[in-house]
């Protein structure tokens, strides 16, 4: 799947090169509106920043909460990533399908959010990279 992006997407892309230098690999805004911005593997330091004063400068420049999250090619560790911080106990492959199992109930709730609107939102980034069906929590 080809991903198009319009003058606004490319500005903010363009903000976020100059003042990280990190790679970026991608820019979205989530179901949720909040601005994802996937950094190639290993540039999630850069992107960050020390003390996170990148996330905060660009924070503040866009005025809204973002998220970084680091690109791997291999789906679990990238599943890994996009859900940082909540902890998980195990992430597996079955045929098609992703299946998250959280730590502790309070996990699991912030992993499916209210009416599955985060595990939705988790399946749809995931799906933007890797041939899934679906994202399952247990």
């Amino acid at each position: 799947m080809k991903i198009k992006y319009d003058n606004e997407v490319i500005k903010v892309m363009s903000l976020f090169n100059s003042i990280t230098q990190a790679r970026l690999k991608d820019y979205f805004v989530d179901v949720n509106g909040l601005p994802v911005f996937v950094v190639q593997q290993s540039e999630i330091g850069k992107a960050v920043g020390k003390k996170g004063a990148n996330v905060r400068l660009l924070e503040d420049k866009l005025n809204r909460k973002i998220k970084i999250i680091e690109f791997n090619p291999d789906m679990v560790k990238f599943a890994k990533n996009l859900v940082y911080p909540i902890k998980l106990e195990n992430i597996e492959v079955e045929g098609k399908n992703l299946i998250l199992t959280p730590v502790d109930k309070k996990s699991r709730g912030l992993l499916i959010g209210r009416a599955a609107k985060n595990l939705r939102n988790i399946e749809n980034i995931i799906k933007r990279y890797f041939e899934i069906d679906e994202v399952k929590v247990i």
